[in-house]
């Protein structure tokens, strides 16, 4: 893929970004007004409005587009390994976004304990794979979107992928160390 082609796949997700967020807005605003969803699932704390998307979401795809082409132009050029890069991308995106669809649908429909058990699956995933990256960020909270908005979400992701980033900067390291050290 030329950077002129990636250029404008940037600029296609992007703006098929912004148009669903848009239409999905314009959709709630039709059918009783643009929801607002309390923290932590309590009215005690203030409300967050799913207006918010509309800026988190097209950041969250520019970033990823952003992230994922200095991924690909980093490496040689090898087409077989931008092309299992690219497959590495879809497969985080598309595999985080059907999580939160399904984690939020249990959720919706009254099966906390799914939900809740989904999320700590995925703390525990995120030991072993890099749920850190933009895509799988994005992923998510685009999966989100359609039942908790886009800010709690994204929260959420903030906080596993944290803790998923640090175990793949600091943790792995140094248990590839301790392996490498011990003599054979």
């Amino acid at each position: 893929m030329t950077e002129k082609q990636f250029k404008k796949l940037k600029y296609y997700v992007i703006a098929i970004t912004i148009l669903f967020v848009v239409g999905f807005l314009l959709w709630e605003h039709l059918n009783g007004g643009i929801l607002s969803h309390h923290l932590m699932h309590h009215s005690d704390y203030p409300s967050i409005s799913n207006w918010w998307g509309l800026l988190i979401l097209p950041f969250l795809a520019w970033l990823s587009t952003v992230r994922i082409e200095k991924r690909v132009t980093l490496q040689p050029d090898d087409a077989p390994v931008k092309a299992k890069i690219l497959r590495v991308v879809l497969i985080g995106f598309f595999g985080m976004l059907v999580l939160s669809l399904v984690q939020s649908l249990s959720f919706s429909v009254g099966y906390e304990s799914v939900a809740i058990c989904l999320s700590l699956g995925l703390v525990v995933v995120g030991l072993f794979l890099p749920i850190y990256r933009a895509e799988c960020i994005f992923g998510y909270v685009f999966g989100s979107i359609f039942f908790t908005g886009a800010i709690i979400p994204l929260i959420g992701i903030l906080v596993i992928a944290g803790i998923s980033w640090f175990s793949h900067v600091c943790i792995k390291p140094l248990v590839f160390r301790v392996i490498r050290a011990q003599p054979q």
